[in-house]
């Protein structure tokens, strides 16, 4: 498994929607939207309209002692929490967290601080087993990453602590299924299941705001074999046509990924995509927008008054860095964002004549 030729593709995925554009603390931007988020599975048992599981069904060509991998991909949620305090009782607390008034956002010197939402990326490699082990024996293994809270001081000018920065994350537990049937000579369907376990904090049915903390956010998987091939799902042969309609994909897209013609790494995307896609040279970075328009998004930013690239900066370090590109952009890549021709093909003859 390439990762170079997968990451790319995976972190545009990773990402999409992360931030929404107009990138500024708005109404847009109050809750964070990405694909793929699955819930933990007592809060859909209770209230439904959210998915709690992501399940992949691929086709491999290979034979028992072909091994499969995989790593599933997602981000925890951090809940980002600015909060004010008046001096002096500050300097009282300065080894333990003190009190303070929970605001929206605070002016500390020239810094804007703004309470939202982080992400940490995480990641639950899978290791290579032998297809054959895989049809004798489904896998199951659990998954955890703790929770915890944080908080550091915002110091004014004359040092006095003019607020804090609370960063609270949740605690998040998982389960991988993996499992595999040969369905025909040399032919087997995989199966890779993700689960969000992770048990409600309080009693009762938590709310939405809440369970989101708890989410596996923009869910995904990278998907990998040796000594075998994966068979492609949006255009197979003949012979496998009928295994391909079979596969049951719950909330993942999977397609070929890396260099054109290879078959040893998928991509399930929680989004539709092609065989062998690929983020488009001329883009300069990611915009975080669901059917993103890096020419529109980029004219748009250069739009903003200082106090709205202020505040955009303010959200998360990647707007900022999104931000200060975009600031930087030579006039031959903006160019170059207008539009791009792939690929000229003659027009059939029939076509040329009214």
């Amino acid at each position: 498994m390439n990762r170079s030729l997968v990451d790319p593709i995976a972190n545009a995925v990773l990402y999409e929607g992360y931030i929404l554009y107009p990138y500024r603390p708005s109404t847009k931007n109050q809750q964070r939207w990405t694909f793929g988020g699955l819930y933990p599975e007592s809060y859909c048992r209770a209230l439904g309209g959210e998915a709690w599981c992501q399940q992949t069904e691929c086709l491999v060509h290979g034979t028992p002692e072909t091994t499969f991998e995989a790593v599933a991909r997602f981000l925890h949620l951090t809940s980002r929490q600015v909060g004010q305090v008046e001096p002096p009782l500050a300097e009282l607390f300065a080894s333990t967290e003190p009190t303070f008034r929970p605001v929206e956002s605070l002016q500390v010197g020239d810094k804007t601080f703004q309470s939202w939402q982080e992400a940490e990326e995480r990641e639950v490699p899978f290791g290579g087993v032998p297809l054959g082990a895989l049809c004798a024996r489904p896998r199951h293994e659990s998954f955890a990453f703790p929770g915890g809270r944080v908080w550091e001081p915002l110091v004014a000018p004359d040092g006095h602590m003019a607020g804090v920065l609370v960063r609270a994350r949740q605690a998040l537990q998982g389960t991988i299924d993996v499992s595999a049937l040969e369905v025909d000579d040399r032919l087997f369907r995989v199966t890779f299941r993700v689960a969000n376990q992770t048990p409600p904090e309080e009693a009762g049915t938590p709310r939405r705001d809440q369970a989101q903390l708890r989410s596996l956010a923009s869910t995904h998987a990278i998907l990998g074999v040796r000594a075998g091939a994966f068979v492609s799902l949006m255009d197979p042969p003949d012979r496998w046509r009928e295994a391909a309609s079979g596969c049951r994909n719950i909330g993942a897209w999977p397609v070929l990924v890396g260099e054109e013609g290879q078959a040893d790494t998928m991509l399930a995307s929680p989004i539709i995509l092609y065989d062998y896609p690929q983020v488009a040279p001329e883009s300069p970075g990611n915009y975080f927008d669901g059917t993103e328009m890096d020419e529109m998004l980029t004219l748009r930013i250069m739009t903003l008054t200082d106090d709205e690239k202020s505040a955009m900066a303010s959200v998360d370090e990647r707007a900022g860095a999104l931000l200060a590109r975009t600031e930087t952009l030579a006039r031959e890549q903006l160019a170059g964002l207008h539009g791009a021709v792939r690929a000229l093909r003659p027009m059939p003859e029939e076509n040329l004549h009214v």
